[in-house]
C-alpha cells in the first residue's frame, strides 16, 4: 500500500496528483518555493513544506531538499509530476537507494531511454524504424560534418540530455553546420549540464505522433492509442488530440504495437510515452521516449475515459494493471489547447503577473486544468503555461467548434498578462487546421498567413 505521496511539482500537475490521490485514500505532502507560498497545490495537499527560493535550481530541482522533506513528513512515495526531476535518473537511483517508491520507472531505464542515442539503439534491435543518423554523440564539427555529408542535408543536430527544444538545431547547408553545433552544444550545456550532442536526418513535412504505453511490473503492456502534437512552436507542443486526423486504423495498429515492443525491449513499468515522427507516405521512425506523465495526458483519458494517473499509483504499488488491451476502447475526438501566459503580438514574450479576473470555460465537452485563481500572481520562474482546455466531440469537427466556444468564455485578466488565447481562437478557426491539414511546420506557415507575407 502507499500512505503518503510527496508531489515533487507544482502548478497543474501537482492539483492533479493531489486530486487522484484524495480519490485513492492517499495522503499528499506538496513541497513548494517561496514563490509559491500562495499556490492552490500548497493548500489542497494534506501537508506542505517550503523547500527553498523561487529559482527552480533552489528549490524544484535540490535533490537534497526533496529527500529531506520526504523524510521529515515520512513519505513511502514520490510522484515527480513531469518536468524538473522527471526523467532524471540521478534522482531516482536517489529514492531507490532510501527505500522510497519512485512514481515512475527505474533509474536504470530512465537512464537508458534519456540517452538518446542509446534509446535509438534499443529501437532498432527491437525491429522499429528509426531516424537515420549518427550512431552516437558526435566528438567535434569535423566529425559532425562528415556524418552530414553520408545522410544529407537537412539535418537536425540534437542534444542527448534534451527536451523542449534546447539543443536543437536545424541545418540546411553545409557552410551552416559549424556555427549551429557549437550553438547546439553550449545550449545544451547551459540547460542540462551535458553538451553531448548527436545528427538525425532531418523528416521533411512531418507530423508529431506519440503512444501512450502503460506497463505494470508482472509482464503486462498496453498502448492508448495515439496523439498528434504536431503544432508546436519551438519544438513545443500546443494543441494536442486524440485521434490523430492523418493515421488509418492500419498504421495506427502498427504504431501501437511498435510501441508496445519498445516498452518490452526496455522493461518498462508504469506510464510512458513514445515518440514517432510520420512522413507523408505514411511511413513512422521512432524519436525519443518519454519516461513519465505527459503534459497532455488529459487528452488521452478523455478519449478513452481512463484515468492515468489512479493507474500510475496503482502500479507503483506493485499493483497489476486491471486492464488489458482489448480493454481499451475509444470515443469521440479529444482536443487539447495549452493556454501560456505571453503576448503573441511580442513573440510570444512571457507576461506574469497578478490576475485581478479569472473565469474558466464550462459546459458539456470541457474540461479545464488549472491552478490559477482570482488574485494568483503568476510567478516569472518558471514555465508560462497557466491551464489546460480539453474539449471532446463526437467527430474532430465538433471537438474543434467545442473548443472555439470554450476559448471565448476564457477570462484572465490582470495588469501586463497577455495569454495565447486568442492567438490559439485564430488557430481554431483556420481552414487548413479544420481540414487536418498539419504538420509540425503549421504554425510556421500559419503565422506567415496571418500577418499577410
Amino acid at each position: 500500500m502507499m500512505k503518503k505521496l510527496l508531489i515533487a511539482n507544482r502548478g497543474e500537475i501537482a492539483l492533479r496528483i493531489i486530486r487522484a490521490c484524495k480519490e485513492m485514500g492517499i495522503e499528499t505532502l506538496a513541497v513548494y518555493s517561496q514563490a509559491d507560498r500562495s499556490s492552490l497545490h500548497v493548500s489542497m495537499a494534506d501537508e506542505a513544506i517550503c523547500i527553498g527560493p523561487a529559482p527552480a535550481s533552489e528549490s524544484y530541482l535540490r535533490m537534497d531538499r526533496i529527500m529531506s522533506a520526504a523524510e521529515l513528513a515520512n513519505v513511502d512515495a514520490i510522484h515527480p509530476g513531469y518536468g524538473f526531476l522527471s526523467e532524471n535518473a540521478n534522482f531516482v537511483q536517489l529514492c531507490e537507494d532510501c527505500h522510497i517508491r519512485f512514481v515512475g520507472p527505474s533509474s536504470a531505464t530512465i537512464r537508458q531511454m534519456g540517452d538518446k542515442a542509446c534509446a535509438k539503439e534499443i529501437a532498432k534491435k527491437a525491429g522499429i524504424p528509426t531516424i537515420p543518423g549518427s550512431p552516437g554523440i558526435l566528438s567535434d564539427e569535423t566529425e559532425a560534418l562528415a556524418m552530414a555529408e553520408t545522410i544529407s542535408y537537412p539535418i537536425l543536430l540534437k542534444a542527448v540530455a534534451g527536451g523542449g527544444g534546447k539543443g536543437m538545431r536545424l541545418v540546411a547547408h553545409k557552410e551552416e553546420l559549424a556555427k549551429e553545433f557549437l550553438i547546439a552544444r553550449s545550449e545544451a550545456e547551459k540547460n542540462f549540464g551535458h553538451g553531448a550532442i548527436y545528427m538525425e536526418k532531418y523528416i521533411e513535412e512531418p507530423r508529431h505522433v506519440e503512444i501512450q504505453i502503460l506497463a505494470d511490473g508482472h509482464g503486462h503492456y498496453i498502448h492508448l492509442g495515439e496523439r498528434d502534437c504536431s503544432i508546436q512552436r519551438r519544438y513545443q507542443k500546443l494543441i494536442e488530440e486524440s485521434p490523430s486526423p492523418f493515421l488509418d486504423d492500419t498504421l495506427r495498429q502498427s504504431m501501437g504495437e511498435a510501441a508496445v515492443h519498445i516498452a518490452q525491449a526496455c522493461h518498462y513499468e508504469n506510464a510512458g510515452t513514445i515518440e514517432f515522427l510520420v512522413d507523408k507516405h505514411g511511413k513512422f521512425y521512432f524519436m525519443e521516449m518519454n519516461t513519465r506523465i505527459q503534459v497532455e495526458h488529459g487528452v488521452t483519458e478523455e478519449a478513452t475515459g481512463i484515468d492515468l494517473l489512479k493507474l500510475q499509483l496503482l502500479v507503483a504499488m506493485g499493483e497489476h494493471l486491471p486492464i488489458r488491451q482489448s480493454d481499451i476502447h475509444f470515443t469521440g475526438h479529444a482536443l487539447e489547447c495549452r493556454i501560456n501566459a505571453e503576448n503573441p503580438d511580442k513573440n510570444f514574450a512571457p507576461s506574469p503577473g497578478t490576475i485581478s479576473f479569472y473565469h474558466a470555460p464550462g459546459g458539456r465537452g470541457v474540461r479545464v486544468d488549472s491552478h490559477i485563481y482570482n488574485t494568483y500572481t503568476i510567478p516569472p520562474y518558471y514555465d508560462s503555461m497557466v491551464a489546460k482546455i480539453i474539449t471532446q466531440g463526437a467527430t474532430r469537427l465538433e471537438a474543434i467548434r467545442c473548443m472555439e466556444r470554450a476559448l471565448a468564455e476564457v477570462r484572465i485578466e490582470g495588469k501586463g498578462i497577455f495569454t495565447t488565447t486568442p492567438f490559439l481562437q485564430k488557430v481554431m478557426r483556420d481552414e487548413a487546421f479544420q481540414k487536418g491539414d498539419i504538420t509540425t511546420h503549421f504554425l510556421e506557415d500559419f503565422l506567415k498567413r496571418s500577418s499577410g507575407s
